[in-house]
């Protein structure tokens, strides 16, 4: 497990390139038959991938975490980007298929992560915070119809066209983890896809002081890059990030992207309030 340190936004404004890049992108995170995670003191965020290319993969808190098990005093989730696979969560098997997702509460002890096709592994996203309650342990279906009792699909509602291809940012957001739908402590996580056309996400942008943010850009082939935008609305930074590559935003800064193409990524979210809603928008002539 990887640490990163926060970052003040006075600081932030006198970065090198190499240095945003050494502290707010992760790079390499799905690597066969591993499972990578990086651990934020941004909200004590932790991020990664499990890639299980063989035997099954299994999650164990490290020193970092100071705990008996991993979710001893977390909660997590997930977002299949890969081919299908499995979650074993105390030897209950979820299947998770590619863009389906899983909510695990706290206080599960055994986490094992398995692909039905180690040619096309299953890519497990995760995003996990800390915990104060267990919450039920469900399986988010991108497409219906529930299967089992412990199944959630996404409500019409929570699939959100917004933007247009006039705009450059005609897309859909997919709410997998949160208020209404799954309950979770604090974690929030979804999905938001961009039509072909299309290359700007979260524009106009915003900050949210009470929750920070990581977003994976994924769907992206190798010569394609999202330009992704952070810092202070008056005080903008740029970072070039490829395919399955993740961007940690702290709650002061914006966060906002535009691709030499369309895509996909995922967001997570944990801090003070679940208000999908609370944003401190940016007046699109106010950022510099």
């Amino acid at each position: 497990m990887e640490l990163r340190t926060a970052a003040s936004p006075r600081d932030v404004k006198h970065y090198t390139t190499e240095r945003l890049r050494e502290e707010f992108l992760a790079e390499h995170l799905f690597e066969k038959g591993e499972i990578r995670l990086i651990y934020s003191h941004i909200d004590r965020i932790i991020f990664g991938a499990a890639v299980p290319a063989g035997d099954p993969l299994k999650l164990e808190a490290g020193d970092e975490l100071r705990a008996k098990y991993f979710l001893e005093r977390r909660e997590m989730g997930m977002i299949n980007i890969g081919g299908p696979g499995k979650v074993t969560a105390d030897g209950t098997v979820y299947e998770i298929a590619s863009r389906d997702g899983l909510y695990i509460g706290m206080g599960t002890k055994d986490i094992f992560f398995a692909s039905d096709d180690p040619e096309n592994p299953a890519k497990f996203y995760i995003c996990s915070g800390p915990a104060h309650r267990t919450c039920p342990t469900k399986r988010v279906l991108a497409q219906g119809p529930a299967v089992m009792d412990y199944d959630v699909v996404i409500l019409p509602e929570n699939n959100k066209e917004l933007g247009t291809l006039e705009d450059s940012n005609h897309r859909t957001i997919h709410k997998y983890i949160l208020p209404g739908q799954v309950e979770s402590c604090q974690l929030e996580m979804g999905m938001t896809h961009l039509e072909p056309g299309s290359v700007w996400n979260t524009m106009p942008c915003h900050t949210h002081d009470r929750r920070m943010e990581v977003y994976l850009y994924f769907d992206l082939p190798e010569d394609a890059f999202v330009m992704h935008y952070m810092g202070e609305p008056t005080e903008t930074r740029h970072i070039v990030v490829r395919n399955e590559q993740a961007v940690i935003s702290p709650s002061w800064s914006i966060h906002s992207g535009a691709g030499s193409r369309n895509y996909t990524f995922i967001w997570g979210m944990v801090g003070e309030n679940q208000d999908f809603d609370d944003m401190d928008e940016v007046r699109m002539q106010d950022l510099m």
